[in-house]
Order: C-alpha cells, then sequence, then structure tokens
C-alpha cells in the first residue's frame, strides 16, 4: 500500500508506482487528486499518466483498495 510515503512523493513518482502496482488506495488516490487539483497546468507527460490510470481503472487493470 502507498498511503506511508505517498504525501512526500513526487506527483510523476507517485503515478509511476500507482501504475506499476497496479492499485490505489484510497488515501492515495485524494493525495494524488490534491495534487492535480493544485497545479494550474499539467505537462503533457502528466496528462498521459492520468490517462492511464483513469483507463486502467475503467477497464480493471488497477484496482481500488480501502
Amino acid at each position: 500500500m502507498l498511503s506511508s510515503n505517498a504525501k512526500t512523493q513526487s506527483l510523476e513518482s507517485l503515478m509511476q508506482t500507482i501504475l506499476t502496482r497496479r492499485r490505489i488506495s484510497r488515501e492515495t488516490q485524494h493525495v494524488l487528486m490534491d495534487s492535480l487539483l493544485g497545479k494550474t497546468q499539467l505537462n503533457r507527460h502528466e496528462q498521459a499518466q492520468v490517462q492511464a490510470i483513469f483507463e486502467a481503472i475503467t477497464q480493471g487493470r488497477l484496482r481500488v483498495i480501502d
């Protein structure tokens, strides 16, 4: 689970960890959303990672855990 160090990771490494582990906790989801909403603009790489996470969740390749 990512909850212990999710707050200290950079946005890019957080998204990469989520994609690598193929799971996201509710706490990590909140940290990710706060990080994304705190930015005024996402670069193309960040946009692609967000899209990959969304697609993985909707296709069942990434689990949301409590």
